[in-house]
């Protein structure tokens, strides 16, 4: 026991190093790529020019921006110190002269302003949890419902037409990305091209909320599964396939055990000895695996959420990284990463619980 809390002491206290190397290494990728937000506000500026008739003007590169004005940008942007002030600013551990010489960043939960929004990042992105939580945890416990049963079936029919059959299916599942998933469902039954059937996009229709207020409940219900359907395929392909061959093969593992044969040669039922003995050690590996869903549940999916125009964590991300909003992109990347660092921990903890046998040292 005093082995396993030193352990997770040890991994707890790598949280903060682990966080700041990953975090300052995205940190000066995105200070030395070009297409900064200087960059953005002189192609916007370029395109207002030849809208305005200065097409001549824009056309010779021209920024139209003088040396004061650049400064002033930079300024603006924080992009006057050099990388390592300019990240310990960001992360709140070196004054920020524009706030009055205080400290002022992530660790004082400020977290920036979007260049592209001119909002709060921290309150752009948790806006978004929401949206992103619902499809995340609908495709897990989805996967979950769908792929256990499907694993425990092709493990008690092994090598069987059915097993073959599942087989071809599941890995047909797996070779199709969610979002490429999702396009070709609304191309078929979002559009006429075959029957239209389910929306074309969108976490809800537009008068939702205007419904629910007027107590139209079935109805928003039957919406919000109808806008649900499509995207929640391309959720659970990420983890069909792994799920249900992971679930079939420890399942046959654990039937082919000592004990499972002992049990057996003492006489148990046949249904109580596979569901009660040997599937109550093949969900140990599925077990494990909770802790990295969890950011599956905060993270959403950048491509399925463009794809299928749901706005959430994903769409959020995907749009940020083209318009080069680099605050909201490493306040996506802050809860990232501490989700998935928590998650990893939280799966060394699940399998210590589940399975006696493990012993961290």
């Amino acid at each position: 026991m005093h082995g396993m809390t030193s352990y997770f002491i040890r991994r707890i206290l790598l949280v903060p190093v682990t966080f700041v190397c990953i975090t300052f290494m995205v940190y000066a990728i995105q200070r030395l790529a070009p297409g900064g937000p200087i960059e953005q506000a002189q192609a916007r500026l370029q395109q207002e020019m030849a809208a305005e008739g200065g097409a001549a003007a824009a056309a010779t590169g021209d920024s139209a921006l003088d040396e004061e004005t650049m400064k002033e940008l930079q300024r603006f942007y924080k992009l006057d110190r050099p990388i390592p002030i300019g990240y310990m600013i960001w992360l709140g551990v070196w004054p920020d002269r524009d706030k009055g010489g205080k400290l002022s960043g992530v660790l004082e939960g400020d977290f920036g302003t979007s260049t592209r929004w001119a909002d709060p990042v921290l309150d752009k992105i948790t806006s978004k949890f929401p949206v992103s939580i619902y499809f995340g945890l609908i495709g897990y416990l989805a996967s979950w419902l769908v792929c256990i049963p499907l694993g425990i079936k092709k493990a008690l029919n092994h090598r069987s037409n059915f097993d073959t059959a599942t087989s071809m299916l599941v890995f047909l599942g797996y070779s199709i990305p969610g979002f490429v998933a999702c396009v070709l469902l609304m191309l078929l039954f979002a559009t006429d091209m075959v029957y239209k059937i389910f929306p074309l996009g969108d976490f809800r229709s537009e008068n939702w909320d205007t419904m629910w207020a007027a107590g139209e409940y079935w109805w928003c219900v039957k919406d919000q599964i109808w806008h649900t359907a499509i995207p929640l395929v391309g959720w659970m392909l990420a983890s069909f396939a792994t799920m249900t061959i992971l679930m079939k093969n420890s399942l046959l593992d654990n039937l082919g055990s000592d004990y499972v044969r002992t049990a057996f040669a003492k006489g148990l039922n046949e249904r109580r000895v596979v569901f009660v003995h040997a599937l109550r050690n093949s969900m140990i590996p599925l077990c494990v695996g909770i802790g990295h869903a969890v950011g599956l549940l905060f993270a959403g999916s950048f491509l399925i959420e463009k794809a299928c125009n749901i706005d959430g964590m994903g769409l959020l991300g995907y749009t940020s990284l083209l318009q080069r909003d680099y605050p909201i992109l490493m306040g996506i990347l802050v809860f990232l990463v501490l989700i998935r660092l928590t998650g990893n921990i939280l799966s060394d903890l699940i399998l210590a619980l589940v399975d006696p046998r493990v012993r961290f040292s």
